[in-house]
């Protein structure tokens, strides 16, 4: 069920947005897989099934996406998924997409919660240490023709209420998706909007321990 056709790895660097240089550049990054769509040109009800497949993709990509941006793990800040359904399935398929991919970015940040109480329909587990990446992975999907794009949204970690990581990535893999294909997308900054001045909640401030989300 899983068929991969290919994978492609976006990487920038953000020194400055017309103001000052900043110390350290903004490094973003974003890695879209694209994957044959099984249930392409039919209403298919059980689905599910799909999704528990996706997980090992989900945790590929994820390591893929940190070595590609070439820095530590503590210093990614903010994460975000999407996919793009091709035109022969439907934008259920994209959501597919929720719990493989948020949790794949999730726990290789230091997440230690119970996954699969989530994908059992629970609700936010409570079980097991929090760690880190505490919010929820914000999210986005539509279904397009090949060469789509999709802004995939970006919030912090641990506290989606950092006003200074609001941000969106433009993903698009040249060429995909065709009718029966999804790209699944992941994507991971370092941090602030360069010259990011709107005052809000500081990433700093956050304690791991408050229950942000």
């Amino acid at each position: 069920m899983i068929d991969i056709r290919r994978v492609f790895t976006q990487v920038e660097q953000i020194h400055h947005e017309f103001g000052p240089r900043a110390e350290q550049p903004l490094v973003r990054g974003a890695i879209g897989a694209v994957l044959a769509n099984p249930f392409a040109g039919r209403y298919e009800p059980d689905i599910l099934p799909m999704m528990a497949l996706l997980d090992p993709v989900g945790v590929d990509m994820a390591q893929r996406l940190l070595a590609a941006m070439d820095v530590p793990r503590d210093a990614i800040a903010t994460y975000g998924k999407g996919a793009i359904v091709g035109a022969a399935g439907e934008l259920e398929h994209g959501a597919l997409w929720h719990v493989p991919g948020g949790y794949a970015m999730r726990e290789l940040l230091g997440w230690k919660g119970d996954r699969a109480a989530y994908t059992a329909g629970q609700g936010e587990a409570k079980s097991g240490q929090p760690g880190n990446a505490l919010s929820i992975v914000p999210s986005t999907k539509k279904v397009g023709p090949p060469g789509a794009a999709l802004d995939v949204p970006l919030t912090n970690i641990n506290a989606s209420y950092v006003r200074g990581q609001f941000d969106a990535i433009e993903v698009r893999v040249p060429g995909a998706p065709a009718a029966d294909e999804i790209v699944f997308i992941l994507a991971m900054t370092t941090g602030y909007r360069v010259h990011a001045r709107v005052g809000g909640l500081k990433a700093e401030d956050i304690s791991q321990w408050n229950g942000l989300r």
